[in-house]
C-alpha cells in the first residue's frame, strides 16, 4: 500500500506557488484528498474524491486528472451540451459525492468556493499541457466494445464471489471500506457512497474503473468479465438517490448500464 502515500506533486509543498492564487490551489488539494472534512456542505456521504481518482488524481489508469483542464469546455452526453471545467466539478459534487444528500436547498454552483478551488487545484495540474490536446492517459479505464456483455446476462452472484475473493481485503465484505493506516477504501454501496446519478452507477463505466484500476496492488489482474461481474455486483446494491435523473440523457436513448434509471428510483 506505500503507493497509496505518494503524491507527485502536492501543492501544499510547493513553494513556487503564485501567491494570488496558492491558498485556492491548496484548498481545492484538501478537498479533494479528504472531501468530506474539508467540504462537508457538499459531502453527503464519505466518498472522497482521491477514492476515484487515486493517489491525488496522479496515478495513471486510475482515472488520471494530469493535463485534462485543456480539454475544457467539451461536449456531455449525459447534459447534452457544452460543459466547463467547473461545471464537470459541481456534477461530481452533485453525484460522485452526493451533495444532494443535503436537499436541494443550497446545491453546488460554478462559482461555489469548494468548486473554484477543486477547478484551480485541476488547472495548477495542467500546467505546461497543450490546450485542446487530449493527454494520452485520459479515457484509459473503458473495456473494449467487443469485449461487452449485455447486462441482463452478468450474473450478480457470480460478482458477488469475485468480490468477496479479491476485493474484501480493502473495501470489507459489507462495502464499506477498510481502515489501512490513515487511509479507508471509500464506501461501494449504501447511504456513504455515491448516488445513483453518478457514473460509477454504470455498469460499464465502473467496470472500467476496476478492470484497469483495481485490486489496487494488483490492477489489471481481474480478466474483462470479472470487472463487468463484480461491477453489476456493487451496482445491484442500494444507495442514495439522485433526484435530476430525470433530466439525464435529454432527447437521447439511455445508456445500456444505466441500470438505476431502469428501475423507477
Amino acid at each position: 500500500m506505500v503507493t497509496a502515500w505518494q503524491i507527485p506533486q502536492d501543492p501544499t509543498r510547493d513553494g513556487t506557488l503564485d501567491p494570488k492564487l496558492a491558498d485556492q490551489i491548496k484548498l481545492g488539494y484538501r478537498i479533494f484528498v479528504d472531501t468530506p472534512h474539508e467540504a462537508p456542505r457538499l459531502t453527503g456521504g464519505s466518498v472522497a474524491c482521491v477514492n476515484c481518482h487515486l493517489n491525488a488524481g496522479q496515478r495513471e489508469r486510475a482515472l488520471p486528472l494530469v493535463g485534462i483542464t485543456g480539454m475544457f469546455p467539451e461536449y456531455n452526453n449525459r447534459a447534452a451540451r457544452l460543459i466547463s471545467l467547473q461545471d464537470r466539478v459541481v456534477d461530481c459534487f452533485l453525484r460522485s459525492e452526493n451533495a444532494t444528500g443535503h436537499g436541494t436547498e443550497a446545491l453546488p454552483a460554478a462559482d461555489s468556493k469548494e468548486v473554484l478551488a477543486v477547478t484551480a487545484y485541476l488547472t495548477w495540474l495542467g500546467r505546461g499541457y497543450s490546450v485542446g490536446a487530449n493527454p494520452t492517459w485520459r479515457n484509459k479505464n473503458a473495456i473494449a466494445a467487443d469485449k461487452l456483455i449485455p447486462v441482463a446476462k452478468l450474473d450478480v452472484k457470480a460478482g458477488e464471489g469475485v468480490y468477496a475473493e479479491r476485493c474484501t481485503s480493502c473495501h470489507g465484505i459489507d462495502g464499506q471500506g477498510v481502515q489501512i493506516g490513515d487511509k479507508k477504501a471509500g464506501p461501494l454501496w449504501g447511504d456513504g457512497s455515491w448516488n445513483d446519478g453518478a457514473g460509477a452507477a454504470r455498469v460499464y463505466t465502473l467496470a472500467g474503473i476496476i478492470r484497469y484500476s483495481m485490486p489496487y496492488l494488483n490492477p489489471g489482474s481481474l480478466t474483462d468479465e470479472e470487472a463487468q461481474l463484480v461491477a453489476a455486483f456493487i451496482n445491484s446494491k442500494p444507495r442514495p438517490v439522485f433526484p435530476f435523473k430525470d433530466r439525464d440523457y435529454p432527447g437521447s436513448k439511455l445508456p445500456a448500464d444505466a441500470v438505476y434509471y431502469r428501475t423507477g428510483q
